[in-house]
């Protein structure tokens, strides 16, 4: 008669273990974003970069940005007068008067 075989289960032990809930470390608690802290300059050519990328007001390479908010104005496409107040309190500053693409040939 052959050998019987045996289960591989019969050869070790079996160990069961206790059933237990997963127990999680506490998570930290969660703390609010700190809202970054913008200047009014920064906010300022935002709005000036906002200005630039609304092809609404026409092209706007190859001139400043008063030129470009006058002839918006002259032809009747009503461009944002904070941004006229913004151009001419700041008249010379580059970063204000020039548009986003200044620093790119043509």
């Amino acid at each position: 008669m052959p050998a019987k075989r045996g289960l591989i289960t019969d050869t070790f032990k079996v160990v069961k273990r206790a059933r237990t809930r997963d127990q999680k470390p506490p998570s930290p608690p969660e703390s609010e974003p700190e809202i970054p802290v913008i200047s009014e300059r920064e906010r300022d050519l935002q709005e000036l970069k906002t200005f630039d990328l609304d092809w609404h007001f026409g092209p706007c390479i190859g001139i400043s940005r008063l030129q470009r908010w006058e002839r918006a104005a002259l032809h009747g496409l009503d461009p944002p007068r904070e941004i006229k107040e913004l151009l001419q309190s700041n008249e010379d500053d580059p970063e204000y008067t020039q548009c986003l693409w200044r620093d790119y040939p043509l």
